[in-house]
């Protein structure tokens, strides 16, 4: 059987998900040292019910979020691994494209705090345009209108029935108005992700980049780039260089992993956003979600 895991970006965290790891082993000892790289507290943060009196302690600020999505699914791979389980490829979709490097093996765990650190904070500090989810469209007028209105483009190409478009408020509100769909929602994002209105931010992620090494993955990873097994630490440099200025394509790494007959997707995240994704978008494949210490098999 082929065994594909799978680790969500920004969008999956939810209030209480490091107390559902909280009895693993290093659980501590990570968000300690991950603490301290940030300078806040981030297991509380993971844990506040009540409106946080600033964004820095808020798990939605995309500099808190993306920190915490990496310490829960690092720490319950892991998990998953010191049991025996182990992967035949793994992806990510944006920011879990991090935590699959450092599921093969590309990044120590270390590594993956500090890159986070700036690739969050070039991210938050990107102060151009906004982002919006599109819900059960017609594909040949989306892609049309796409190509038609300037400043927007597909960020993430989730399914062939869900994506998210990155440009300027102006053209986000006129391809609102001209597109028949389900729904549009506007995302309480600082920026347009994963499009050119990056290119700033990505080109001081990518001189951060040079000085990271890139080590051979123990299983190839998928990138958000390039929708393909690779296992060239080279390539996944250029890869991961690419990723914030243009689209993820998850669609197409779906159906990359559909082609194998007997697959298993495996989730691993405190919640069920790919999941949902999977079971909508391909027939007949086995999907599992891990997403806590009570549930560290599949």
């Amino acid at each position: 059987m082929t065994i594909a895991w799978v680790f969500p970006g920004q969008g999956s965290q939810k209030i209480g998900m490091a107390k559902q790891i909280e009895n693993l082993p290093n659980t501590k000892e990570r968000f300690s040292f991950a603490s301290e790289v940030f300078e806040r507290n981030l297991f509380e943060i993971c844990e506040l019910n009540s409106e946080p009196k600033n964004s820095l302690s808020d798990l939605n600020d995309t500099s808190n979020t993306q920190i915490c999505l990496f310490l829960v699914e690092s720490i319950l791979l892991d998990a998953l691994k010191a049991k025996g389980f182990k992967p035949t490829y793994v992806a990510g979709h944006s920011l879990g494209e991090i935590t699959a490097l450092y599921c093969a093996d590309v990044f120590s765990f270390e590594e993956c705090v500090s890159l986070i650190k700036v690739r969050s904070q070039l991210m938050l500090n990107a102060g151009k345009g906004s982002m919006a989810a599109v819900i059960g469209f017609d594909r040949n007028q989306l892609d049309s209108l796409v190509k038609k209105i300037d400043d927007i483009v597909i960020a993430n190409d989730n399914s062939s029935s869900q994506v998210v478009l990155s440009g300027s408020n102006e053209a986000l509100d006129i391809f609102s108005r001209e597109i028949s769909c389900k729904r549009f929602l506007k995302l309480n994002v600082s920026g347009a992700f994963h499009s050119p209105f990056m290119n700033e931010p990505s080109a001081k992620f990518l001189e951060y980049l040079k000085e990271i090494k890139f080590r051979n993955p123990s299983f190839p990873v998928i990138s958000n780039y390039e929708p393909s097994l690779c296992s060239d630490p080279n390539e996944l440099k250029i890869r991961l260089e690419n990723q914030m200025c243009n689209g993820v394509r998850w669609r197409e790494t779906m159906d990359l992993m559909a082609k194998n007959s007997d697959l298993h997707i495996v989730e691993i995240g405190p919640s069920n956003v790919l999941s949902g994704l999977g079971k909508r978008h391909l027939k007949d494949v086995k999907i599992s979600q891990v997403s806590s210490s009570d549930q560290i098999t599949y």
